[in-house]
């Protein structure tokens, strides 16, 4: 029987294959089995101040990675939370409000799984926790290689990509985890644009492959963005050293011979780059969302894992605009500071671009991001100090805006080392989800 949650999620996955985007995770506005919790309270531990129905255990995993990372030490009330959610079976809902009721596995999510797996490995200590989420997602493994956002339906790239990212983080290899003799990699592949694709798509990736008879599915810019840190075999939190100064390779393809073979795996991550480079050259920096309907507006959670993928990639200076981009407009994504997977995903941008997320776009994010959720129950000395490094940080990213030069930051520089300091003040508004 179609249900309300299985209708919806044909619904947009139909708009999906027409070449439109998704918010983070994919269907994250599908209706849930889980009823709104309306005015109630929010469940102790957890991070956001929105309803947690459709994304809590996404948010929440996006939070415990990146201030990890950021070296904050969460309270145990919000790590307690994130296990609790986990289902006997191993994976995790989107959010189920009664943990005293088992799981409806038609309802375990993908994507909140590989988010939690990766929050945990980041965390340690949760070695069991891990291993049998890694379980759930081999035994939800579709016959080509790939995952879906809910069990049981046909694979996509977003979800295919996470669960990449996923068994990454748990040092399970995707080559090895595999159904029917087709493992991850080569399910990643399924939703890849090769050397049949117009030139100016190869590398991209497609939400969904077309179903038979239907036109050829058309690039996707979410499912590209998330796709491509797995691409270039990338997890979260991405702290990749490696640079190169060339830009990525695009596919190399023979005039005249264009196949509808797979990208090969060797070639994947630089494809992807090369393609999302060019997007986000010709997009003024960031990637669009475009709905049917409606007007294109950006996209601001492609353009961050895009980011991301890049810098996973060995390219962090193809990344760099999109990274300036969403320092200058994350105001915006983050609402005000109140959406907490957005406040999350721009922590692990910054860290993984090797900016100072105390500092981005004039923002403490860390500081931003803790506000969220309960008392940590320890702040390394790297957010300890962030005020004063957000202060110096935030006058080099308004210098570098206002074209005026160093020298003007060097007088900045002078007058807080003198005497006052610049002190920032963060304005929370409440904002309308992910």
């Amino acid at each position: 029987m179609l249900t309300a949650a299985r209708a919806g999620a044909a619904a947009l996955a139909a708009a999906l294959l027409a070449g439109t985007a998704a918010a983070t995770p994919a269907f994250a506005d599908i209706p849930s089995p889980t009823a709104s919790l309306g005015t109630a309270p929010l469940p102790d531990g957890l991070y956001g101040k929105g309803d947690p129905t459709y994304d809590a255990v996404w948010r929440q995993s996006l939070a415990l990675t990146a201030l990890t990372t950021a070296k904050v030490t969460p309270a145990d009330s919000a790590v307690s939370w994130l296990t609790g959610q986990q289902c006997a079976d191993g994976g995790w809902p989107s959010y189920r409000a009664d943990t005293a009721t088992a799981c409806d596995p038609v309802f375990e999510d993908s994507n909140a799984t590989a988010l939690a797996i990766q929050a945990l490995t980041t965390l340690g200590g949760h070695q069991d926790a891990v291993d049998k989420g890694v379980q759930w997602l081999k035994a939800n493994q579709n016959a080509d290689g790939s995952w879906a956002y809910n069990p049981g339906n046909p694979g996509d790239a977003n979800s295919t990509g996470l669960a990449v990212n996923a068994l990454l983080a748990a040092k399970a290899d995707p080559a090895a985890v595999a159904k029917a003799g087709r493992n991850a990699f080569d399910g990643l592949a399924v939703f890849q644009l090769g050397c049949a694709a117009p030139a100016d798509q190869r590398g991209a990736f497609v939400y969904q492959t077309a179903p038979a008879g239907a036109p050829a599915a058309e690039p996707n810019a979410l499912a590209s963005g998330q796709a491509s840190l797995a691409a270039a075999g990338g997890k979260l939190p991405v702290a990749n050293g490696n640079r190169t100064d060339a830009a990525p390779k695009a596919l190399a393809c023979t005039d005249g011979g264009a196949t509808a073979t797979a990208v090969p795996r060797a070639d994947s991550g630089e494809a992807a780059g090369a393609y999302l480079t060019a997007q986000l050259a010709s997009g003024g920096q960031h990637l669009t969302l475009n709905l049917p309907g409606a007007a294109p507006t950006p996209d601001y959670t492609a353009t961050a894992w895009a980011a991301l993928g890049l810098v996973q990639g060995g390219h962090p200076q193809q990344a760099a605009g999109a990274v300036d981009w969403l320092a200058k407009e994350g105001g915006t994504w983050t609402k005000g500071g109140t959406d907490a997977a957005a406040t999350a995903t721009l922590v692990l941008v910054a860290q993984a671009a090797q900016r100072d997320p105390a500092a981005f776009g004039g923002t403490d994010l860390v500081k931003q991001l803790t506000a969220l959720g309960p008392a940590p129950k320890a702040v390394g000395a790297a957010s300890a100090g962030a005020s004063t490094s957000a202060s110096a940080s935030a006058s080099s990213e308004k210098d570098k805006d206002s074209g005026i030069g160093k020298f003007w930051l060097l007088g900045v520089g002078l007058l807080i080392g003198i005497g006052g300091g610049l002190v920032l003040s963060l304005q929370r508004k409440r904002g309308a989800k992910l």
